[in-house]
């Protein structure tokens, strides 16, 4: 199928991947343009899933102050190369990461570093919950497994739905950077800041 060099331009400008990837997942998809990006993001999350085990010790530390200076961010993003720190790409991403931050309020960057106490007092709350529902053991033990999954996503910021388009989580958002730049980026820490709050 011959695909228009404009339906490739548009693919490559609204994705950022290369000129054969765009032509393959427009021919892959029958010329439309939704799908081909789809598609891409797939290649790209599965190239970058490869990377993850990469060290990454280059990086920046982002800022981001809220309109109003009552609210504030400090994010430490982390790369493989200081090359690739010094990208326009990568400046953008840890933008968007201190912005989520900033907006969604996560307690943790994963469920890994969510403090056991935490997990504890939401499965004590669960259980409490549950207690005179007259529901079986198997069943409750899976209605907090399903509660403490939704209480993650709410807490942990890789989790969470990315504040600029809610049909990926910021570990996608990242995973497309991962893919884009070639190199393995994680979040070492954050901080968030608010006036009168400890």
């Amino acid at each position: 199928m011959d695909i228009p060099i404009e339906k490739i331009k548009e693919l490559r400008e609204r994705t950022g991947a290369g000129v054969l990837d765009c032509k393959k997942a427009l021919q892959s998809s029958s010329g439309h343009v939704d799908k081909a990006i789809q598609e891409l993001r797939k290649q790209g999350i599965a190239k970058a899933e490869k990377k993850l085990m990469r060290k990454t010790e280059e990086g920046t530390i982002q800022s981001y102050i809220h309109p109003g200076s009552r609210l504030g961010v400090l994010v430490e993003l982390n790369c493989e190369t200081d090359f690739v720190a010094k990208t326009d790409d990568f400046n953008k991403l840890s933008k968007d990461i201190a912005m989520q931050i900033a907006a969604s309020n996560p307690v943790a960057i994963s469920r890994q570093h969510v403090g056991e106490e935490i997990v504890q007092r939401e499965v004590s709350i669960y259980k409490t919950q549950m207690e005179n529902s007259g529901k079986p053991e198997t069943i409750i033990e899976k209605i907090i497994e399903g509660k403490l999954n939704k209480f993650f996503k709410e807490v942990c910021l890789l989790e969470q739905p990315f504040v600029k388009d809610s049909n990926v989580s910021v570990e996608e958002h990242i995973k497309t950077f991962i893919a884009k730049l070639g190199e393995n980026i994680s979040i070492k820490r954050f901080a968030r800041f608010r006036i009168g709050e400890q």
